[in-house]
């Protein structure tokens, strides 16, 4: 600790030449320059880094180029780290009229979403190897099988999810889906019914009138820290809100962390784009390269940013029966149901304000968050409390430690048999070993005395999916 102590007064003092102000205090640094303020939940034993402190006072500072809008508040989660423009952790509030594209960046709407199986992990067991095989072969050998007419996707962006799920034929992975417990589980999606959206502004192969597209993202989950892992409700700790949700000690859930693919790439890039090109010629740019949209642009973003936040929810959705189906056939007898889905990156409308979170999880009165440590550490559901000091919301995960290039060049051994990961790709079992994150432990705790969240279940990792 004593080391810590001085790493922290060594990075004050460096910052402070840099015109940054830093106090802690009970858990919370607080940052200020000439510019913006900002708050972040940390506590004293976990990592305060200079990047991450410049980047997100950086967006605390983010203005209209008249000053007329501009950034309300800024705070950050305890998973707090650089991230590449918004350091992820960041919770950003801006008037009704502003938004800031770069905030939400292009994995828009990753989120999680967890379900339960109804089976006793010593039910499962017996049936691994052949449960990994199954999984292995539909989520990362390609042998899905999800047609959809385009006429489903159009009805997705220009409709409702419930248009959507209509609009599939009885065929591929449809043919096997419960449609009736599909529609009645878009209410355990977390403001899923808030976003707005428009066909017009998702890539046209995927709304031009053909029978069928058999989309290369739908059901995938893509790199870095996504995945699908199968999972042990390893302790109960809030005995009614677990029942409600349908969680049993030691029962088998899945949980499942992607995003919008390529759709999100092509939404964010744009507007990314689009932000910066309607800074007002002759006006000297921002030094941080962040740029907001006002008025009729902003309102056009979120329309398009919620275009690319459906498909995020169709992608989970079609990763989580491929999952169901896969268990079904192997074993039987389940009695899934969605706990919940949770968006991390992308814009709310709440309190009168537009609420941009960049890795971090709403966490309103009532809610439920997932909140994931390592493949090697524990993941939890916990309860929001709607604390509006963090403007509503709590960690999306424990957060990085160590970069991945980091992580690639010292190729730190762990013990065998503590984790177990599925992937075709080496390197993704390299770069996203449990060392390379923070303990998830001081993370809930530090939420949990700030009054962000109540826990709700606490989940062993069994065995992880990376692609």
């Amino acid at each position: 600790m004593a080391a810590k102590v001085k790493n922290i007064s060594r990075l004050k003092s460096a910052l402070k030449r840099q015109g940054i102000q830093v106090e802690h205090q009970h858990g919370v640094y607080h940052l200020s320059n000439e510019q913006a303020q900002a708050s972040v939940l940390l506590p004293a034993a976990l990592p305060l880094e200079e990047k991450a402190v410049h980047q997100l006072l950086a967006f605390a500072s983010v203005r209209s180029p008249d000053a007329g809008h501009g950034v309300c508040k800024a705070c950050a989660t305890p998973d707090f780290h650089p991230g590449s423009i918004a350091p992820v952790g960041t919770v950003v509030a801006t008037d009704s009229g502003f938004v800031i594209p770069a905030a939400v960046g292009t994995d828009i709407n990753c989120g999680m979403r967890l379900l339960t199986t109804g089976l006793a992990h010593t039910a499962v067991e017996p049936f691994k190897a052949e449960l990994i095989r199954r999984l292995t072969r539909v989520l990362l050998e390609n042998g899905r099988n999800v047609p959809v007419p385009s006429k489903a996707f159009k009805a997705l962006f220009d409709d409702s999810p419930d248009a959507f799920l209509e609009s599939l034929k009885a065929e591929g992975l449809w043919a096997g889906v419960q449609r009736d417990q599909l529609h009645a589980e878009l209410a355990q999606c977390v403001s899923l019914s808030d976003f707005d959206s428009a066909a017009r502004y998702a890539p046209q192969g995927m709304v031009d009138g053909r029978e069928t597209i058999r989309d290369p993202g739908l059901g995938t989950t893509g790199g870095g820290n996504h995945f699908v892992e199968l999972q042990i409700v390893d302790e109960v700790l809030d005995r009614h809100a677990a029942y409600a949700a349908g969680l049993v000690k030691g029962d088998v859930v899945v949980m499942i962390h992607t995003g919008s693919r390529d759709v999100g790439f092509h939404v964010g890039a744009r507007w990314m784009d689009r932000a910066r090109a309607e800074w007002p010629k002759g006006l000297k740019h921002p030094d941080s390269k962040l740029y907001g949209l006002s008025g009729a642009l902003a309102q056009e973003y979120l329309q398009a940013m919620g275009s690319a936040a459906r498909y995020a929810w169709a992608n989970r959705m079609v990763l989580g029966e491929m999952v169901r189906q896969a268990l079904d056939a192997t074993i039987g007898g389940m009695r899934s149901r969605l706990v919940v889905d949770v968006p991390h990156n992308v814009v709310l409308r709440e309190q009168g304000l537009n609420i941009h979170r960049k890795g971090a999880t709403p966490a309103r009165a009532g809610d439920l968050a997932l909140i994931p440590g390592s493949m090697g550490d524990f993941s939890f559901v916990a309860t929001g409390l709607g604390n509006a000091d963090w403007l509503w919301s709590c960690s999306h995960g424990a957060g990085r430690s160590m970069r991945r290039q980091e992580v690639r060049r010292t190729r730190h051994e762990t013990s065998p048999g503590t984790w177990q990961c599925v992937t075709l790709r080496e390197e993704r079992r390299i770069e996203e070993a449990p060392h390379a994150y923070k303990p998830i432990g001081p993370i809930l705790q530090a939420q949990e005395e700030a009054g962000l969240i109540r826990s709700v279940a606490r989940l062993k990792p069994w065995v992880t999916f990376k692609a």
